[in-house]
This record gives C-alpha cells, structure tokens and sequence, in this order.
C-alpha cells in the first residue's frame, strides 16, 4: 500500500458477511477486496469470480502468505477469531476481526499484544460505531439532552431456525450474546462512558447448551443500570432507548442508521441520520490507521471491556447469581 493508495484487503473465507465489506469497499477509495480464501479452493475460485477478485486461496494460510495483501478481514465462526486474527498479524497484515473478538479477555489482549509485536493495526468489527448516528447520539447525551442517564435499554435478535448454522454452534462459541447481544453491551458501555462493575443475566438455551435468549441487566458504578434483551427465538427486534431526568432519546434502527427520536418536556424532536454505508468508513478508518494518520476508533480497552463484559454475563447466567466484572 503506498501513502495514497488503497488498503488491499483480502477475505478469510466466503461467509455472507463478506458481502457488507465488498459493499463498503466499494463505496471508499481507501479499500480495494483483492483475495478470498477457503478451505476448498474450488469454493474460493467461484466467490472470486462471482465478485470479480483477483485471486482465490484454497487456504487461509495461502492467503496470509499473498504479498499483494495489506490487511485481511477475519469472517470465520467466532471460535476461530483470535486464532486466526493472531496468524494474520504475525504474517504481517492489518487485521479487522469481525465482532465479538473472543469472551475471553486474556485471549484478547493476547490478540492486541501480537498486533503490537507485529507493528499492525488490529481493529474488531463494530461497524456501528462509524455511523454518524452513534457519534450524535453519544454527543447528545454527554451534552445532557435527557439530563442525569438513569437508564439505557438495548435489544437486538431474530428467529433463527437452521440448527445448522454455525451461530448455534457450541464448539465454534455460537449463542445470542456472541452473535447479537455483543452490540447491546457494547452501546451500553458507550454511552456511559463506563465500564459496568456487576451483571446478572437469565439464558434461555438450546438442546446443544447455546444461549438462544440472554436478558441482562448491567451495573454501574455511577448508579447508570443498561438493560439488554438479545435472542434467536422471536421476530426481529433493534431498539436502544436513553431515559434520562429529562427526558428519552431513542434510536429506532441503532445497529443500522436511521433516525434519532429525542423526548423532552412535552415535546418530540425526529433528529434524521444520514445515509451512509458504516462499512465503508470502518474500511476507512483501519486505513488511516495502517498510514499512521488517524487512531483506531475501536482498540484494545475496548475490546478487552467487551470480552470482561460477556464472560461476566455468561458467569452469571450459569450461576443464577449476579457476578462483579473482574
């Protein structure tokens, strides 16, 4: 990659993800998808024709070994995420890691820790947070729009009816809380400012012992509680409300982009998102951050308060007690 150039990306396997980051590079000068691998290379040479890439791996070691690659783009089951997002930065390219990281915070840090040996940015795939949207709602509620924050409520889930797919898997840390729920904790945390310091959370599981329904409820230490609904069992839900002493701010599509909803002494106020495409400024960023020019807007604290956070909720729901977050 020169100073000016793009970023050349190339894609750890052919999941159904991949088409959002095709998408946004697509959309941004900074990014250019030049290689797709899979573990069966007659699968890779077809995604890479269907998607006009230049090259197709029939390994995703053969791909971390292509010296036309800058950064790859971590899509695989998310059991496998740190394995190979840790490969992918000792082979000397820019990771993006497709949310969550891990439940586990050491393996986390152990992930940031080879981006710094490594001199590699890695980044986990939060795209919400590029949207203009999330920047204005944190704005308004830092700049008090519903007072002193008393409450937050995030949800997010879907029917989920193949008991074949990989996010029910255990083996491959499949459950709602992993695949969803991830988002809910993370807003959470972001418009606190915090990170909470006790949970308690109820699960619903499936037959293989995934988490199909998770409710939960987060502490913090300011008094702030963010309770959070995400699930594989109910039609689709995408809600994150503020209630504050002066009012509510709602975002009605929160994960996606639409418009910002701002309750308030008797009156309402529609407070519109612009249309843009949250992949492709999440592209954006990682490549200023591989140029030096900009930080990465999701890091290691992050990432490793994620990680804290929903290993906590999975302890407390095994447990039925609340938990501290250590």
């Amino acid at each position: 990659m020169s100073a000016a150039g793009p970023l050349r990306w190339g894609l750890l396997s052919t999941a159904r993800i991949n088409d959002a980051i095709l998408a946004g590079a697509a959309a941004t000068p900074a990014a250019r998808v030049t290689a797709v691998a899979s573990r069966d290379r007659s699968r890779a040479e077809s995604y890479a024709r269907a998607h006009d890439l230049e090259r197709a791996h029939g390994s995703y070691e053969a791909l971390l070994a292509d010296p036309d690659v800058d950064a790859v783009y971590v899509s695989l089951p998310n059991g496998l995420h740190v394995p190979w997002a840790v490969r992918g930065l000792e082979a000397g390219k820019h990771v993006l890691c497709e949310k969550p990281l891990s439940a586990d915070p050491a393996e986390v840090a152990t992930a940031f820790d080879a981006a710094e040996r490594a001199g590699r940015v890695l980044m986990e795939g939060f795209m919400y947070r590029h949207h203009p949207q999330t920047a204005r709602m944190v704005e308004l509620v830092r700049d008090g729009a519903v007072g002193v924050v008393s409450v937050i409520r995030a949800s997010f889930g879907f029917r989920l009816d193949d008991p074949t797919d990989v996010r029910l898997s255990p083996e491959l840390a499949g459950g709602a809380l992993m695949d969803v729920g991830c988002y809910c904790v993370s807003a959470a945390r972001l418009l606190t400012a915090a990170e909470p310091v006790q949970v308690y959370a109820v699960a619903r599981l499936s037959d293989r012992g995934v988490d199909v329904r998770l409710s939960g409820t987060l502490r913090f230490e300011d008094g702030v509680v963010a309770q959070i609904d995400c699930f594989f069992d109910q039609a689709i839900r995408r809600s994150l409300e503020v209630f504050g002493t002066e009012g509510t701010l709602t975002a009605h599509d929160p994960w996606g982009g639409g418009r910002l909803e701002l309750r308030r002494h008797g009156a309402t106020e529609d407070i519109p998102a612009p249309v843009v495409d949250a992949y492709a400024l999440e592209l954006e960023n990682l490549a200023a951050a591989a140029r030096g020019d900009a930080p990465p807007l999701l890091g290691r604290d992050d990432a490793v308060g994620q990680a804290r956070t929903i290993a906590a909720l999975y302890r407390s729901a095994a447990s039925g007690q609340a938990v501290d977050v250590t």
